[in-house]
């Protein structure tokens, strides 16, 4: 027999896995763009002006268009494990998604920090030679994060889909 639950955790749960499937849709479809389109290529050769400056939130950055959500990627993933927990049939999704989202998380954080400044922030860009072994490094992480973010969103919607199951 299916019973409908509305214990607060329950519902916390599925409020969190609705946050995580956004911004990780977002996140996946977002970095799928930048892989397409070459922007690390455009941004890292683009040469400083007062109308587009070198910055994480100049024009031209993809820093403006991840910053509203994907802070909440990671958190609402590992929140959705934690509260949804107490259910045996989603607790495998939910694990690989929260592993999946701290994963892409932690390569990003890489990327932030090690590589981006580097190769988007730096007064000048760099020569040919200086930018394409970093630029390498960028596509091999990003590729990673790009995978990590489609095992997390997948991961999430067999989660709600077999919470809806056996409601």
């Amino acid at each position: 027999m299916r019973q409908t639950s509305h214990v607060p955790r329950d519902v916390l749960a599925e409020r969190l896995l609705g946050v995580a499937e956004l911004t990780h849709a977002h996140w996946f479809f977002g970095n799928l763009y930048e892989v397409q389109v070459k922007v690390p290529d455009r941004v890292a050769g683009a040469e400083p002006s007062s109308e587009l400056p070198r910055s994480p939130f100049g024009a031209g950055s993809p820093g403006r268009y991840y910053v509203p959500l994907a802070p909440l990627n990671a958190p609402a993933a590992i929140g959705a494990l934690i509260a949804g927990w107490n259910r045996p049939a989603t607790r495998a999704s939910l694990i690989v998604a929260a592993a999946s989202s701290a994963a892409g998380a932690a390569a990003t954080a890489y990327v932030l920090r090690f590589l981006n400044p580097k190769l988007f922030f730096s007064p000048h860009p760099l020569s040919e030679n200086e930018r394409r072994p970093l630029l390498t490094r960028w596509y091999r992480v990003h590729a990673f994060r790009l995978t990590a973010s489609a095992v997390a969103l997948t991961a999430i919607h067999q989660a709600r889909t077999n919470r809806l199951r056996n409601r």
